[in-house]
């Protein structure tokens, strides 16, 4: 009897221990749960609110500062959900520094990653938009992330570039300037009129709007090859119209050659045959 006593006063004295744990964390686990609630709420809100300003005024800094102050403030806010809950605070802040020591130590490469994105911003070598050529891809900017740069190749491809990797090596910013120059190279028998050669070109040119007429494109002779007189030509046009100038040209240039009789060299070999008597 008194051992079964003695077990309904220890059933009962844990019940109590139990009722008074709940009476005493219950409201802090509740309030806690709703703080963290609301709180990934507002934040989300924010930083949606945020992404839609800067978006329109600055697409590059956007995903890149958006994406940072949204872990910062979810950071911030599992801090003070822990101290609601009763957990030190101090102790918190340790384990978590401990713990991102840890994981910077196992993450070098995000965190280069982290810091070229972060140069990327400083700098501005490219923003969304640009047509860069790095890492072996060329295609438009479409994306700057924390850790990296999307890039959209021509061709339909979407590129994921680490930031570290574009902070530390050679990029080309096709598209920085409004206008670029459009490197062409035609050739021509070493029998015909370089001067009339030169006048059809210059006269292709003229009638294409797309060319600028400052700086005038220079048309000279740039060598003289194994098979063909090579004639340089070197027209100015807005950075967009770059390569249908490229080849709308290279067309118009065979058609009007063959048009005035004008030879564009290929190489060939001649076989002579010898018949020993």
């Amino acid at each position: 009897m008194e051992d079964l006593l003695g077990a309904d006063g220890r059933a009962s004295e844990l019940i109590n221990q139990a009722m008074t744990l709940i009476m005493t964390y219950a409201p802090k686990v509740v309030l806690a749960i709703i703080t963290l609630v609301i709180g990934l709420w507002l934040i989300n809100r924010f930083v949606g609110v945020l992404d839609n300003k800067l978006g329109k005024k600055d697409p590059t800094l956007n995903k890149f500062l958006c994406g940072l102050i949204g872990a910062i403030l979810k950071i911030l806010l599992f801090i003070s959900v822990a101290s609601m809950v009763g957990i030190a605070t101090t102790s918190f802040i340790a384990i978590i520094g401990a713990a991102g020591l840890a994981v910077g130590l196992a993450l070098q490469g995000s965190l280069g990653n982290f810091a070229g994105g972060v140069l990327i911003l400083i700098f501005k070598p490219f923003k969304v938009g640009d047509t860069i050529d790095a890492q072996g891809y060329l295609g438009a900017v479409r994306e700057i992330s924390i850790l990296y740069t999307i890039v959209d190749t021509f061709d339909n491809r979407r590129i994921v570039i680490p930031n570290g990797s574009l902070s530390n090596a050679t990029l080309v910013n096709v598209s920085y300037y409004d206008t670029r120059r459009c490197d062409m190279t035609f050739g021509i028998a070493y029998g015909d009129d370089i001067d009339k050669a030169r006048a059809v070109i210059k006269q292709l040119l003229d009638e294409d709007k797309r060319v600028l007429p400052e700086p005038e494109p220079r048309i000279s002779v740039g060598s003289l090859g194994d098979n063909s007189v090579n004639i340089i030509v070197r027209p100015w046009t807005r950075t967009d119209d770059l390569w249908p100038v490229y080849w709308d040209m290279h067309e118009r240039v065979k058609k009007a050659f063959d048009k005035e009789g004008l030879t564009i060299p290929f190489p060939q070999r001649d076989v002579h045959l010898y018949k020993n008597e």
